[in-house]
Order: structure tokens, then sequence, then C-alpha cells
């Protein structure tokens, strides 16, 4: 069977240095001598997927929405036949397959990568470590520390429950056709935090709410939150000023650590 062609739909960039695939799959920590349960994201024409079958230590499945692809890898590794699942990842019930803890990495294509990181947070009870290659500026923000204008909500969400290393910078020359951006590899590990101390949903909803507005400070962003809280505890006017006067109102997003939006959201509770 002839290569796979690659489609723009899907958002596919076929990775084609091998050096840069084996230096991802060598990437990914696995906790155990024995087989643990590994998820490959996209596998495309299986150049990462080489390098993972050659790991005893990896007991590997991959889900794979192309069915070209898919034909293409059951070809040319057989090794995955029973463990190919031929599905879109963002609507799989990933329970079904892994009971217990598995580690996810892939090439996330660039369209939809945002959407694989809230489906991991999903997980992350049973997901211990993520190896991923995705456009630098998404993998910037993403490990990016408060201050800086590329922290967002992918920063704050992800670096509450995973420690973030940025690993290196993959060039457009390593790929079919070449992306317009250049690409870059991170590792997410699972932190020792059981627990925000606050409520999760809410939790989202701030950050996301904040975010929303980046621009203005958190007193102007946050305006429907507090308004909320205002209406269920049948404030005044004055507990109500007091409430904004705290200092944290005046910043902006970007400003907030994850700690920062925890203590704010247990305020807006």
């Amino acid at each position: 069977m002839s290569e796979v062609r690659p489609k723009k739909s899907l958002g596919q960039h076929f990775l084609t240095d091998l050096s840069v695939a084996r230096a991802i799959a060598d990437a990914l920590t696995v906790p155990t001598q024995e087989p643990f349960p590994v998820l490959e994201v996209g596998p495309g024409m299986g150049v990462l997927t080489q390098y993972l079958l050659e790991r005893e230590e990896v007991d590997l499945r991959a889900v794979e929405i192309d069915r070209e692809s898919v034909d293409y890898l059951l070809v040319h590794f057989p090794a995955l036949n029973g463990a190919l699942i031929e599905a879109d990842f963002l609507k799989l019930k990933l329970e079904t397959f892994f009971p217990g803890k598995f580690l996810v990495i892939g090439n996330f294509p660039y369209n939809i990568s945002s959407q694989i990181f809230f489906k991991v947070l999903d997980y992350k009870e049973q997901v211990p470590q993520v190896v991923c290659m995705i456009q630098k500026e998404v993998a910037e923000r993403i490990a990016e520390k408060p201050g800086t204008k590329t922290y967002g909500i992918l920063s704050v969400l992800l670096q509450a429950w995973y420690d973030i290393e940025y690993l290196f910078t993959v060039g457009e020359g390593a790929f079919n056709p070449p992306p317009k951006v250049k690409s870059a590899v991170i590792r997410l590990t699972r932190n020792s935090r059981v627990d925000l101390g606050c409520d999760e949903a809410l939790f989202k909803a701030v950050v996301k709410t904040s975010f929303g507005q980046r621009r203005k400070t958190m007193r102007n962003s946050l305006k429907p939150l507090i308004q909320a809280k205002a209406e269920r505890e049948g404030w005044d006017e004055q507990t109500r000023a007091d409430f904004v006067a705290d200092p944290v109102f005046e910043l902006r997003p970007e400003r907030l650590s994850v700690e920062d939006f925890i203590a704010l959201t247990l305020k807006l509770s």
C-alpha cells in the first residue's frame, strides 16, 4: 500500500524525520518494567508507532480517525492488529479501553490540540504522563509562567494538575506537508495535587471567564460571577464594594498563579 495522502480537513502533517520520532518516543517515561498501557493519538503512518512498538515495557494501543491511515497501519504494523481503535479520540470513552492508569503520546493535530488537553484533564486521575508534539506557540503557552502575555487558560488548567516540561523545538522541514509554523515537544507529568481545595467547576469558570476578557481587570471580567454571589448572599452596595476592594480584582488574569486562582475561586464560592 502506498503512502497515506495528508488530509487538510484532519489537520494532518505527517512527521518524516525519524530522529525526531525516536526522540519523542524516548521522552515517554514508563513507570514499570512490565508492559504498561500507552495510548498513541493519531498515529498516521506510524513513524512514532514503530519506536513505541520496540519498547518492551510499552503495551501500545492507538486511536486513529482516518480510515486510509488505519488500513496503512494494519498492513505495515501487524502488531497493531487488535490494538488499533478506529475512532475520534475526542468522542472516545477511554475508560472502556483503560480501566486503570495509562500514558498518552502523539503528534497531536494542531487544529484540535487544545481539545485533546481538555479531554486529558477529564482523565487526569488515570493519566500520569503525556508526551506530545504540538504547535510551538501552544507549547510555550502551556509551559508559561504567570506574568506573560502567552500565559492563558490552558496554562492554568494544565499546570493545576501537571508539571510541564518544554523539551525541544521541531522545524517545519520535519513534516510532509510542512506546516507554516514550528512545532515543539512537551512532557506533562501529573503532580502530587489530589484536590484543588475548591469547587473544580467554578475554578474552570473563573479561569475561562477571566481570560475571556484578558485585557480587563478581574473586577470587570468577573462581573457575572461577582453578581451571582451578590444575589445569592443578598449583598447591599457596601458589602459588594468591600468585596471588590480586594487588590486581586485590580489585576489582569495573566498575573495570577494557579494558587491565586484557587484562592479567588474560594472567595467567589
